[in-house]
């Protein structure tokens, strides 16, 4: 049976197309006698508008966009899935920007999400940088951070504890006896999560006395190649380390594949300690241990953070903090 269209309703209720639009739109501008007409055709052919339709009437397009970095990074399937599933529980769709940390192309994105005419934006892991912050307030599109903060404006997010996350990875391998230390960093200067990692590696090295490693450090960008090759250089110039924390797990893996490639055996030699627990991190060998993130939770928390935010104009929390826990397998053991 084909859908009833607005059409059938109109010839139902005999008024005019108009008038059922209006019945929807601004029902008040409507006599009584015609809307009720309306309402009752509408009711026994159960006609439901298109979303497009609904969109007129509600000032409102049921849809969601995600802005992310990298499409390819494990991290953002993860959050892709959290923010997918609450988006068809709240009845919204959801639009995938992938932005390559490009700042003109993020800018022209926000600009094609508010002529789609969005109800609101997640902005995930990138520093919400003043540019980004002028374009959404003048496009009035209601914004949530996730996986990364502002400290200049007060903007709604959702992430965990960064700082504190890293010192109890660190602290994990001091407490398996190791002395030596070394760590793979984010090396761009604009990373939000970067800082408060190497803060919390620092904390945990300095409450232990071993204060000497704070420096064996070397940085990638987001890629395993790029930690693969951070790890040669940060083993080069310490050949000594029998334990490193990298910042991601797909750091982890790259410094577990350039030792391998030098026969040095994880954790027989040197234990690595990752950071994410993205799913790929169960089925490496040696299996990562590495700090979880509630990944998928934190995407589903920040559309629902943002359903608030555009329905109410307001959230309850603000700077909403998820909880992270250490997860031992088997790329670490005692010194």
């Amino acid at each position: 049976m084909m859908k009833p269209t607005i059409r059938d309703v109109a010839r139902m209720a005999q008024v005019s197309i108009s008038t059922v639009s209006r019945v929807m739109n601004a029902p008040e501008s409507v006599v009584e006698s015609k809307r009720e007409r309306v309402l009752e055709a509408i009711e026994k052919l159960q006609y439901q508008p298109n979303s497009f339709a609904r969109g007129l009437i509600y000032k409102k397009s049921f849809t969601l966009g995600l802005l992310i970095p990298d499409i390819e990074n494990f991290y953002y399937s993860g959050i892709i899935r959290g923010m997918q599933d609450a988006c068809i529980k709240l009845g919204y769709s959801l639009m995938i920007c992938n932005t390559d940390r490009d700042k003109d192309r993020l800018l022209s994105y926000i600009d094609i999400l508010h002529e789609k005419q969005v109800d609101g934006i997640v902005f995930a892991s990138d520093v919400l940088f003043p540019e980004y912050y002028d374009k959404l307030l003048r496009c009035k599109i209601p914004f949530v951070l996730l996986s990364t903060h502002s400290d200049e404006y007060d903007i709604p997010c959702v992430e965990i504890d960064d700082e504190a996350a890293a010192y109890d990875a660190v602290k994990f391998l001091i407490d398996l006896g190791h002395r030596e230390i070394g760590m793979i960093g984010f090396n761009h200067e604009n990373s939000i999560s970067g800082p408060p990692r190497y803060e919390g590696f620092v904390r945990a090295l300095t409450e232990a006395g071993l204060e000497h490693n704070a420096s064996k450090i070397r940085s990638a960008t987001h890629r395993f190649e790029h930690a693969y090759e951070a790890a040669h250089e940060l083993f080069t110039d310490y050949p000594e380390l029998t334990a490193v924390f990298c910042v991601a797990d797909e750091f982890a893996m790259g410094v577990i594949s350039y030792l391998r490639d030098r026969s040095i055996l994880v954790p027989g030699q040197v234990s690595v300690v990752g950071f994410d627990n993205l799913r790929i991190a169960n089925m490496f060998i040696p299996k990562l241990s590495t700090i979880a993130q509630p990944i998928y939770e934190m995407g589903y928390r920040a559309a629902e953070k943002l359903h608030e935010l555009a329905t109410t104009g307001k959230v309850e929390v603000v700077r909403e903090r998820m909880p992270h826990k250490l997860v031992v397998r088997e790329s670490s053991r005692e010194k």
